[in-house]
């Protein structure tokens, strides 16, 4: 399945879904970003550059790796996992980044701007920046910038410059919009290295490009280390790129592609960010794009909530809005409290620690390995590790210890600036 010629003959749309709604001065740098892009995409060298790339700085092929313990305890189908996780930087946003890193060296820009939520695409993007001589800012949304402070250290000290948005909710979308301004102010110089398979064409289709070596590789190991294919493909889905990349291995299969996404403090709370699974969105435009978003009957955006900064966001990658229309990826949700039992089983039992976001994909696959035969295959994306959560985790898991830790450390700064 070609997933980019679900068009009606106009270039990035997917079905209704896609295309570019941005103001007039941008579209002469999207038109050659578009061409840029095209020129990558057809030059076989540049693909083989970018693999390069990885398999040298950040570590790929990432391994599968069967989960016998959880697999045995639930009893129920054999459960895979594709560790994005151990990808330099820690998640599977290395991959786009790093491709849109040589893009960005044949447009001859030498600045570049990101929007981050759980801080590793902007982690990945400083990192990137670093390695290529590219002066980089990172926009974050300040609640985010307060429940991920790790990763806010390290983008500063690759050099970085981190922006608190204090706009809005102070979340996600909120980042996205000051990267547009400063887009729009700054094209001559600048490309938006955007994080997730959102936004205007050629965005959507780019993304899924860098990101669909994870559904290549997976596909590969899954064969060789189990002998077929998986029944099942779990991940989670924010803006949706780390699940359109696996997705990507097995759209030409007989393989349920199944999409997980936040479901905070529940159905029925408007406090989630869960577009599909609740049905709660609606097809509007926003950010330059048009698809399913989490909004009122005047178009004005919702609040949206979850524990996993990463997948609080209000839309949904164009291409899944098409591919769920027609039927062809199931759409699920995690709770908050779901998602914590889930990563203390997948701790306890594996010795994993996913990332919030990830664990989103675990819950909807312990919920249904159980019901299928032990001689079916499951796979689940570890699209990032949770080490950048410990303050969230240690909150969420009530963890005393970490408490009087940090406290400790609290009493002992003040001590010290007296």
């Amino acid at each position: 399945m070609d997933i980019f010629d679900f068009s009606d003959g106009r270039e990035g749309y997917y079905g209704e879904f896609g295309g570019v709604f941005l103001p007039e001065i941008l579209h002469a740098t999207i038109e050659e970003l578009l061409v840029c892009f095209r020129e990558c995409k057809a030059d076989p060298k540049f693909w083989q550059e970018y693999v390069s790339l990885l398999q040298n700085y950040s570590g790929r092929p990432t391994p599968v790796t069967h989960l016998e313990n959880l697999s045995r305890q639930l009893g129920g189908a054999q459960i895979y996992v594709k560790r994005d996780d151990l990808n330099h930087t820690g998640s599977h946003k290395v991959n786009n980044v790093m491709g849109q890193g040589l893009l960005c060296q044949r447009l001859g820009k030498g600045r570049v701007i990101a929007e981050t939520g759980a801080g590793q695409h902007g982690f990945a993007t400083a990192t990137m920046a670093a390695k290529f001589g590219y002066d980089c800012k990172i926009y974050m949304g300040a609640v985010d910038v307060a429940r991920q402070r790790p990763n806010v250290f390290w983008m500063e000290n690759l050099g970085a410059e981190v922006i608190a948005v204090t706009d809005g909710q102070k979340t996600l979308k909120d980042a996205v919009n000051a990267c547009m301004r400063d887009w729009v102010t700054n094209m001559a110089d600048t490309h938006y290295i955007l994080g997730t398979a959102c936004g205007p064409h050629p965005f959507p289709e780019m993304v899924s490009w860098f990101q669909s070596i994870i559904g290549m590789e997976a596909r590969e190991q899954m064969l060789k280390q189990a002998g077929r294919l998986p029944d099942r493909v779990y991940a989670c889905v924010g803006g949706g790129s780390n699940a359109m990349g696996i997705f990507q291995g097995f759209f030409d299969d007989n393989v349920e592609l199944v999409g997980c996404e936040a479901g905070g403090h529940g159905v029925g709370s408007y406090m989630h960010s869960a577009r599909l699974a609740y049905d709660d969105a609606s097809v509007g435009v926003a950010q330059g794009y048009k698809t399913y978003f989490l909004q009122n009957d005047q178009g004005n955006m919702n609040e949206t909530h979850s524990v996993a900064a990463g997948l609080d966001y209000i839309g949904i990658n164009p291409i899944f809005s098409y591919l769920w229309e027609q039927g062809k990826v199931r759409f699920e949700a995690a709770t908050d409290v779901e998602v914590k039992e889930a990563l203390k089983l997948t701790m306890r039992t594996e010795g994993l620690i996913p990332a919030l976001e990830s664990t989103h994909a675990f819950v909807t696959a312990i919920k249904e390995a159980p019901t299928m035969g032990k001689e079916e295959i499951i796979l689940i994306n570890q699209s990032g590790r949770g080490d950048k959560d410990i303050f969230t985790i240690a909150d969420a898991l009530d963890d005393a210890k970490w408490k009087s830790f940090i406290d400790g450390k609290a009493d002992q700064y003040r001590a010290e600036k007296n």
